[in-house]
């Protein structure tokens, strides 16, 4: 029976550690989002890993390769199944070329990914110290966890008063914790408060053509290098859509305005 635990605790481990690196097949993803709150406009947007598993409260960096290139993606969001990546990661890595310069379309592609130490993504992190910056009002459940543990996160956070990942309600401000007394920040003006959000914008890189759009409302504020009609195409066009695991953001600002609202509700009115 010792023999069997062993074995089966060895095969175990063995699988952990092989799932540090391998092989997935990574998709372009177009719009930004972070299921931990994760804010837009502190980080870089074109860079991020959008996984199947959990946000870790460690592993939160990834290299992915092809063909002889490597970028490093924040691994700060959750899929419903794909391997989803960033449009410009992905176009990079498929091409050599930003998705501003040769936009190109196609699906899956097999690339080889390695787990990365937090300091190999801190050129992503646009923060003093390169901090994680997060929602003081929606981050917490997150957090939380993070601060429970001795982790990366824990150790390396800066709370934000604003409200959505987009950047497009709130405050630009920054909060402290008194962790453990306390489980809600203190920010200079009212945590939670919907105030519409310009200063900060985020912006998306759109499939096909390249065009630089904001993610709070879609309007276009760069044009790509080229149109959808020279783009080139190395498979068939990606579905876009919910099913597929990516979030192409339609009606962003409804569900934003609603989880502000909702959020304020919840610290103040009930």
């Amino acid at each position: 029976m010792r023999c069997i635990f062993h074995l089966l605790f060895g095969s175990l481990a063995a699988a952990t550690a092989r799932a540090a690196s391998g092989a997935v097949w990574a998709t372009p993803h177009e719009s930004y989002s972070s299921s931990v709150g994760v804010l837009g406009c502190k980080v870089d947007t074109n860079r991020i890993a959008y996984w199947p598993a959990a946000v870790d409260c460690n592993n939160i960096c990834v290299s992915l390769s092809y063909e002889g290139r490597t970028v490093h993606l924040l691994r700060i969001d959750q899929s419903e199944g794909a391997h989803d990546v960033s449009y410009d990661a992905w176009n990079y890595l498929v091409t050599g070329y930003s998705a501003t310069e040769k936009p190109t379309t196609g699906g899956a592609v097999a690339m080889e990914y390695e787990d990365a130490d937090p300091s190999a993504c801190a050129s992503l992190i646009h923060t003093d110290g390169n901090k994680l910056p997060l929602s003081a009002a929606n981050s917490m459940n997150y957090l939380a966890s993070c601060l429970s543990q001795d982790s990366w996160v824990g150790k390396n956070y800066v709370l934000y008063n604003i409200l959505d990942p987009i950047c497009s309600w709130g405050n630009d401000e920054i909060c402290t914790l008194d962790w453990p007394t306390a489980n809600q920040a203190t920010c200079p003006t009212q945590l939670g408060t919907p105030s519409v959000l310009t200063t900060e914008p985020v912006y998306n890189i759109q499939y096909m053509t390249g065009n630089q759009i904001l993610a709070s409302n879609g309007q276009v504020v760069a044009n790509g290098s080229q149109t959808s009609a020279g783009a080139a195409s190395i498979s068939p066009p990606l579905d876009l859509s919910e099913k597929s695991g990516s979030r192409v953001g339609k009606g962003n600002m409804v569900m934003v305005m609603a989880m502000s609202v909702f959020t304020y509700s919840l610290l103040y009115v009930i």
